[in-house]
């Protein structure tokens, strides 16, 4: 598939075809980072943070705390 570099404000850019976004995992909005190596430019996305709250909030596992013996004190620290 082949396309142009073109002006866009100040800048040059490219347009990606739909089906090569769709091959890349890729969409509107994302984040993506951009490396060259031997001449090739490299678009990699990146990962969204998720905060401690969205990802508590996403778990769905079944943990029950328990206490853990770890032994005998040993020391000062009783």
């Amino acid at each position: 598939m082949h396309t142009t570099i073109q002006k866009w404000g100040n800048s040059q850019g490219i347009r990606l075809p739909k089906a090569i976004l769709e091959m890349a995992n890729l969409s509107e909005n994302d984040t993506v980072k951009l490396e060259v190596e031997d001449g090739k430019v490299i678009i990699i996305r990146t990962k969204k943070h998720i905060s401690l709250k969205e990802r508590i909030a996403e778990y769905e596992g079944d943990y029950q705390p328990q206490e853990c013996d770890t032994g005998p004190s040993v020391g000062k620290e009783v």
